[in-house]
């Protein structure tokens, strides 16, 4: 049985109270005899909300400021996995495992367009048909959010991640995607991870990964934590 922490990391629009405890995530885990340690991103729950995109070029500043001592496990959704990947490709030796859902293929994706889309309805105009940039646009508006500031933290020109970056991150992954999500596929991303698995969750969007029970089963079960 593990007993490392487990740090929780959302996705972009989210945060650890939305995220992950109000699914229960923080209390399976305790209940498993783990320690949780919860994550804002910049620009997101509790953490500071600048309006200036250069000051998101780096968000894996939060992740690393708030692992304790000692190795640890780590769950994370979509941005916060892209981010969470990034930092352990540079610092392998502070994770044990990862699990990392709503990203696949969409990580080496450029779509300018689709992304300009997107940002026109966080901040409040685009296209009212467009359904995927209009729920980024529902999700910037939901409560405690700062349109603005999600906005800034979608334009900063941050580093991509490549297959030779990646190849840095020499820790098992466990990568779950729904079989719904826009992120897919998941193979090119599982292929240039040095040790990592999929899991496909049956029936499951992008934005309804994190209360998915099969999400929750599988990463559960890869990092040991099932509860007594």
């Amino acid at each position: 049985m593990r007993t490392a922490p487990v740090v929780l990391v959302h996705g972009w629009g989210g945060s650890f109270e939305s995220t992950w405890r109000r699914p229960g995530w923080d209390a399976l885990l305790e209940d498993a005899g783990r320690t949780v340690v919860g994550v804002d991103l910049l620009g997101h729950g509790t953490a500071p909300k600048p309006h200036d995109p250069a000051a998101y070029a780096d968000l894996t500043t939060r992740i690393a400021d708030a692992l304790p001592d000692g190795e640890v496990d780590v769950v994370a959704f979509s941005l916060g996995a892209m981010t969470t990947l990034a930092l352990a490709a540079r610092t392998p030796e502070r994770f044990g495992r990862i699990v990392v859902g709503g990203i696949g293929e969409n990580v080496f994706r450029t779509d300018e367009e689709a992304h300009r889309r997107i940002v026109a309805a966080v901040e409040g105009g685009g296209d009212p048909t467009d359904l995927t940039a209009s729920l980024f646009g529902q999700y910037a508006r939901q409560p405690g959010n700062d349109a603005a500031a999600l906005a800034a933290c979608l334009s900063a020109p941050r580093a991509r991640l490549t297959p030779e970056v990646l190849a840095g991150v020499r820790r098992p992954v466990l990568v779950c995607l729904g079989d719904r999500d826009f992120a897919g596929p998941a193979d090119p991303l599982v292929a240039a991870l040095p040790d990592a698995r999929l899991v496909t969750l049956k029936g499951v969007d992008h934005f309804a990964t994190p209360e998915s029970f099969a999400f929750i089963d599988a990463a559960l079960e890869f990092l040991e934590a099932v509860p007594a």
